[in-house]
C-alpha cells in the first residue's frame, strides 16, 4: 500500500479539488503527503511577460511571481492538518515541470504521484495534458491521474470556498508559528505583521466570506430541503460568535503592542481562535457542501459561482480581490514557515 504521495499543485481551480481529492485519499491509506509546486524561471524570461509585468506593476509582479508558492503550498498543508494527515512541501525553479515533478518524488522517497490533467479527453477516454502524460511515461513509479466529475459551475464554487477556508487556515498557522518560534521577526516587526494577520481575518473571512455564505449558499439550501436547517442556523450563530472572538483577538493584540501583555495572552487567544474556526470550517466542508452537492440546482451553483467569484464586493469597492491576495501573500511570505508534521 502506499505511504507517501507526491501531490503537485498548481494556482487553477483544478488543484484545490485536486488538493481535497488526495488529502481525503491519503487519509484513507494512512499515508503522508510532499505538495509540490514548480515554478517557472521567470528571471530567465528577459523580454516576455513576467518582465513586461515586472517592469509595468511591480506590485503585481511580487504577487503573481515572487510570492505565490509559498501561498499555494501553505493552503494545500492547511488542507491536509483539518484531516490529521500528515504533509511537507517543497517548490523548484524549473521550465520543465514533469522533470522537476519526477526529480521532486525521488527526493522525497515519495512511492506515488497524485496529480490531475489540464489536458482535452482523448481518444481513450482518459485527461491528459502534455505535463501529465510525460510524467506518466518517465516517472519510475506509479502514478495516480484523478478524474473530476463535478459540472464546472459546481466545482468552481466549491473550489473557491475551500479556498477562502484554507487561505484563513494557512494566516491562522502562520500566526500560531510566528508566536512560538525562536527565529522569527523582531518584536516591532512581529507586532506590525500581527496586525496584518488580524486586518485580514476582519476584512476578509468576517465581513466578506461569511456574509456570502448565508446570503448565497445557506439561502439557497434552505429553500431546497429542511434537512440541513438545524446545522444551518448552528453555523449562523457561529457566524456571531466569530465577530465577538475576533474583538477578543484584537483587544490582546492592543493591549501586547502597549505593554500591558505578553506574547502568551496573545498566543492564547489565537489558539482560541483557530480551534473554533477549523472546528467551524469542518462542519462546512463535511456537512452543508456535501448537502449542498445533493440538493442544489445548476441555477442554483451558477449564482453561487457568480457571487463567490466577483470577490470585488461593491461593500469594499473594486479592487478588493487584489488588495486581499496581496496581503495573504505578505502574510504567508514574511511568517515563519511552519514546522512540517
Amino acid at each position: 500500500m502506499y505511504r507517501h504521495l507526491l501531490v503537485p499543485i498548481d494556482g487553477t481551480d483544478l488543484a484545490t479539488e485536486t488538493v481535497s481529492n488526495a488529502v481525503e485519499f491519503a487519509r484513507t491509506l494512512g499515508a503522508r503527503i510532499t505538495f509540490f509546486h514548480a515554478q517557472p524561471n521567470h528571471a530567465a524570461a528577459f523580454g516576455g511577460e513576467a518582465e513586461i509585468v515586472r517592469l509595468t506593476s511591480p506590485a503585481d509582479f511580487a504577487y503573481a511571481y515572487q510570492g505565490r508558492a509559498r501561498e499555494l503550498l501553505a493552503k494545500a498543508e492547511s488542507a491536509a492538518r483539518a484531516l490529521g494527515v500528515p504533509c511537507d512541501s517543497s517548490t523548484a525553479v524549473s521550465d520543465s515541470p514533469y522533470r522537476a515533478i519526477i526529480a521532486a518524488a525521488q527526493d522525497a522517497g515519495c512511492d506515488l504521484i497524485y496529480m490531475a490533467s489540464h489536458g482535452r479527453r482523448s481518444s481513450i477516454g482518459m485527461m491528459l495534458g502534455s505535463q501529465t502524460l510525460k510524467v506518466l511515461v518517465n516517472a519510475g513509479i506509479p502514478v495516480l491521474v484523478a478524474a473530476t466529475s463535478s459540472p464546472a459551475a459546481t466545482s468552481q464554487a466549491i473550489g473557491i470556498i475551500r479556498d477562502e477556508h484554507r487561505s484563513l487556515a494557512a494566516v491562522l498557522h502562520a500566526w500560531l508559528h510566528l508566536l512560538q518560534s525562536d527565529s522569527g521577526p523582531a518584536e516591532g516587526s512581529r507586532d506590525e505583521l500581527m496586525r496584518a494577520m488580524l486586518h485580514y481575518i476582519k476584512a476578509f473571512p468576517v465581513a466578506l466570506h461569511h456574509p456570502k455564505e448565508e446570503d448565497y449558499l445557506f439561502r439557497k439550501l434552505r429553500e431546497r430541503t429542511s434537512q440541513c436547517n438545524a446545522e444551518l442556523d448552528e453555523l449562523e450563530r457561529q457566524h456571531e460568535r466569530d465577530l465577538q472572538l475576533v474583538d477578543e483577538l484584537a483587544k490582546a493584540v492592543d493591549r501586547h503592542a502597549a505593554g500591558e501583555a505578553d506574547l502568551a495572552t496573545v498566543k492564547e487567544a489565537v489558539s482560541r481562535y483557530a480551534l473554533f474556526i477549523w472546528e467551524h470550517m469542518g462542519r462546512e466542508e463535511g456537512v452543508i457542501l456535501p448537502a449542498a452537492q445533493r440538493y442544489l440546482t445548476p441555477s442554483d451553483w451558477d449564482e453561487i459561482n457568480a457571487a463567490f467569484s466577483e470577490n470585488c464586493d461593491p461593500r469594499f469597492g473594486r479592487d478588493t480581490d487584489a488588495e486581499f491576495k496581496r496581503l495573504f501573500s505578505r502574510i504567508v511570505n514574511l511568517a515563519p514557515s511552519p514546522a512540517k508534521q
